[in-house]
């Protein structure tokens, strides 16, 4: 049993227990507790539960070892309440609990959010002359530094001193993640500046928080030294690139700001959705939309999705681009609606405002091609593309297309093939535009 229930095979425990019961055995403690397990393990909690009420009413009854692997097992599954209900039930039935117990609660209630309650736990703890250990120093503290509560975590810190237990790397990070929601730069350079004589030295999450905290006080030179530290020493990530963008962009050091995209765009962090939306809001803001468009198609070659912050970096470049405001306010009232293929238009759009036709024509293929029914922004938005890129006999067959489906040009249909006949020559195509521009059946506008 205790084989099976090691191996996360609660089922074939389960069995082995039923089976002692039919040959007339009756199940021992251990037996229970080790199904406890078996269940706590496969996070079936209720069965686990009722594992543990079967042996209160027919026994045999819960001992120190039952309450503890309930309470952990409660504890882990983010049940806090339910966790610190059997907590009291086992200090009643004259049991003490073991400092892993409390600690389990503690950083249960902690990871929940629900700071109080595990302080109450912690205040228990010691009315029951259990010692605490780093790890619920550690879990207080961390609590404390991230709901800005910086008072409270300097208190537990101090509290954990006196008693003897030395502060680790994990409980010094959380310190200056504090200090640093609270701006307070020399408490966290003391810090870090400690780190630096323990073991291997910082980790990038300390590492990180300091960047984060020089670069919301604009120190660029001390958040550069600790960002060229970390790539020496092979441990900058995603977010350390990051930081350091967002502090040279907001310095208005944007060539500094280029010089680390480009960096994170040749290294194996950039792998998610956000890591490559910041690198290509850099080249928005200095107007390399080129290579922005480049970046977009190898994120999406690499199947990650854009997101709605990706999508509003999306319009600023279409706007940066000079694509005409009517289209522009179309397709974002179609994105913003959730529309069929608005993405699409979008992505389509944005390649061809940065000259990447090529990258167009395929994204404009996986809608205009097909029999699927499109909304005009949509024709709009390939008719545009096709025009741009000179595909002339293809903007003017999605034109035909659309009409024979019955949906009038609007204002950017028209925009549209004006720069496709502008391309091509077509002057009688520009004059009929012009005359209905002239009759007012189009609303004149700039575009």
């Amino acid at each position: 049993m205790d084989l099976c229930a090691e191996k996360g095979y609660w089922k074939e425990a389960e069995n082995v227990f039923v089976a002692t019961r039919k040959v007339g055995s009756e199940n021992s403690v251990i037996e229970y507790n080790i199904m406890i397990k078996a269940f706590g393990k496969a996070k079936l909690y209720d069965k686990a539960l009722e594992i543990f009420e079967s042996m209160r009413c027919s026994g045999p009854f819960p001992d120190e070892c039952t309450y503890n692997s309930i309470i952990q097992m409660l504890s882990g599954g983010d049940f806090p309440e339910k966790a610190r209900e059997f907590l009291i039930q086992m200090r009643n039935s004259g049991f003490k609990p073991r400092c892993e117990t409390f600690c389990s609660v503690i950083t249960s209630y902690c990871r929940a959010g629900f700071i109080d309650e595990a302080v109450e736990t912690y205040r228990a703890m010691n009315e029951s002359n259990v010692k605490p250990n780093e790890h619920v120093y550690g879990s207080l503290i961390d609590a404390f530094a991230q709901s800005g509560r910086l008072d409270e975590a300097i208190e537990y810190y101090n509290i954990m001193e006196k008693s003897g237990i030395a502060a680790n790397q994990i409980i010094i990070t959380s310190m200056i993640k504090g200090y640093g929601k609270n701006g307070r730069w020399r408490e966290a350079q003391e810090l870090y500046a400690k780190l630096k004589t323990m073991g291997d030295g910082p980790d990038v999450v300390a590492s990180n928080c300091m960047i984060n905290l020089y670069a919301g006080l604009q120190m660029v030179y001390e958040a550069k030294l600790i960002f060229e530290e970390l790539k020496r020493n092979g441990q900058a990530d995603g977010v350390s690139y990051v930081t350091m963008m967002y502090l040279y962009k907001s310095m208005g050091m944007l060539t500094e700001a280029i010089d680390v995209a480009q960096e994170l765009q040749q290294s194996v962090l950039l792998t998610n959705c956000e890591s490559y939306t910041i690198v290509m809001s850099s080249y928005a803001v200095t107007g390399k939309l080129k290579d922005f468009g480049e970046l977009l198609n190898h994120m999406l070659t690499k199947r990650i999705l854009p997101d709605s912050f990706t999508f509003k970096t999306l319009f600023t470049v279409l706007r940066k681009g000079g694509f005409p405001v009517e289209a522009i306010n179309q397709l974002e009232s179609s994105y913003t609606e959730g529309k069929p293929y608005a993405r699409q238009a979008v992505i389509t759009s944005l390649f061809s405002v940065v000259g990447l036709h090529t990258y167009a024509m395929k994204s404009c293929e996986q809608f205009a091609n097909g029999d699927v029914e499109l909304e005009s922004f949509a024709y709009n938005a390939a008719i545009g593309a096709y025009g741009a890129a000179g595909k002339v006999d293809k903007a003017l067959n999605v034109f035909m297309r659309m009409q024979d489906k019955g949906i009038d040009p609007d204002v950017v249909t028209y925009i549209a093939l004006a720069v496709c006949y502008g391309k091509a020559a077509m002057i009688e195509g520009l004059r009929r535009i012009y005359a209905l521009l002239s009759c007012m059946e189009i609303g004149s506008n700039k575009s």
